[in-house]
């Protein structure tokens, strides 16, 4: 199989386990409507998982760019097939976002709330709050890329691996998905976003595209930071795109610390008011 065949499958897969979850657990009717998070995250690592076993032998299964670029800006992966990666990945996304519409043709008619709709294709935070979102998509990448690197670094009675990749995902899912939705992975959310925007489901609303961004840049820059510190700390490899990251990192980090701090002090500030 090429390469570039492999990954695309692989993310079709992921997506149609993934996005095929969500739509049981919110579309109306669904034997599965209500099931609620936990379902939710470990179907994800299911898919995570299958995706893995389909393609690991021909491509090392990335199935998402924050992995393809996380290993290139380490020397593990060669840019010059990243390109190719992300262009597959990207499709498979698509057309597995398109399975799962076709999957669920009755159920999208019976359901009239738009969010629920869009949410079987793409993320969009608990409380929105763009640099807030956008650090917690790249701690759940970060967590993902170092993950990758430590499961990696150890030896698992063959086979294994896929299954303890797909853990991984449950943990970040149940631990730090909660604000976000978790995409950590840009073609998981871009490409079924464009899928729910050209799809002629009933009674879609927008695709949100004001927010589309976030579930992009953040598992970008923490993939490629994850992979970046995994090298620099533990194999004592330091480089200057390590340093210039971590700078970047601190920055958005603190920004958003003191802009949800000034947030804090601004409603405080009313409620002391209102009671005064």
């Amino acid at each position: 199989m090429s390469e570039f065949l492999a990954e695309l499958i692989g993310t079709m897969i992921l997506i149609i386990f993934g996005g095929g979850v969500v739509a049981g657990v919110v579309l109306k009717d669904s034997k599965a409507e209500g099931s609620g998070w936990v379902v939710i995250t470990i179907a994800w690592g299911l898919a995570v998982t299958m995706g893995i076993y389909a393609i690991g032998g021909s491509t090392g299964a990335h199935i998402n760019p924050a992995v393809t670029l996380g290993l290139a800006s380490i020397g593990d992966f060669p840019w010059a097939k990243v390109p190719l990666y992300i262009s597959a990945q990207m499709i498979g996304a698509f057309i597995g976002a398109g399975v799962v519409f076709l999957n669920y043709l009755p159920h999208w008619r019976k359901t009239k709330d738009q969010g629920a709709k869009k949410g079987v294709f793409c993320t969009d935070p608990a409380v929105r709050s763009p640099f807030s979102n956008l650090v917690t998509e790249m701690i759940g990448t970060f967590v993902l890329m170092m993950g990758i690197l430590f499961i990696g670094a150890n030896e698992f009675t063959e086979g294994l691996n896929p299954l303890i990749v797909g853990a991984l995902i449950v943990a970040i899912g149940m631990s730090l998905g909660g604000t976000t939705g978790y995409a950590i992975n840009p073609a998981r959310d871009l490409a079924p976003r464009i899928a729910h925007a050209v799809l002629p489901i009933p009674g879609k609303g927008g695709s949100d595209w004001g927010y589309a961004w976030i579930p992009v840049v953040g598992p970008i820059l923490g993939g490629v930071y994850g992979a970046l510190f995994y090298q620099a700390v533990f194999t004592q490899e330091f480089s200057l795109a390590f340093w210039a990251f971590s700078a970047i990192v601190a920055v958005i980090f603190v920004g958003a610390a003191n802009a949800e701090l000034k947030k804090g002090r601004t409603i405080g500030n009313q409620v002391e008011e209102k009671v005064s």
